[in-house]
């Protein structure tokens, strides 16, 4: 599966953006789907993940109440809408693949398929 992120851009804080991760491959539905975010000189962290149905979805303390994980089976598509931006949510956000496709997997190591990362840059 390939995967292509998009969506970034320069917000000031308390603004919003809406990120999205274009899949492409039948078994795309199959998959579970993460967001992760890797600021200047900081380690990978995870930032949501939503299940293959779509029914459940989980994040990372830092967001939780601010952002939401979703997906649009149809379009082959996840999205991550980010509310309430903060300067420290500056990253790059790369959506990965989980291809095993249960649990609530926080590990980037869980993750199979990386798409190419979007820069989200919020000022303050």
């Amino acid at each position: 599966v390939q995967l292509q992120a998009s969506g970034g851009g320069l917000v000031q804080a308390g603004g919003s953006l809406r990120l999205s991760c274009a899949a492409s491959g039948r078994t795309f539905s199959s998959y579970a789907i993460g967001w992760f975010r890797q600021a200047p000189g900081k380690e990978r962290e995870f930032v949501a993940r939503v299940s293959t149905s779509g029914r459940s979805t989980y994040y990372a303390d830092s967001v939780k109440g601010r952002f939401t994980i979703s997906r649009d089976s149809a379009k082959n598509t996840v999205y991550l809408t980010m509310n309430s931006l903060k300067p420290e949510d500056t990253a790059v956000y790369y959506c990965a693949a989980d291809t095993y496709g249960v649990g609530s997997q926080r590990a980037s190591y869980e993750y199979e398929y990386w798409g190419q990362g979007t820069l989200v840059t919020v000022s303050s």
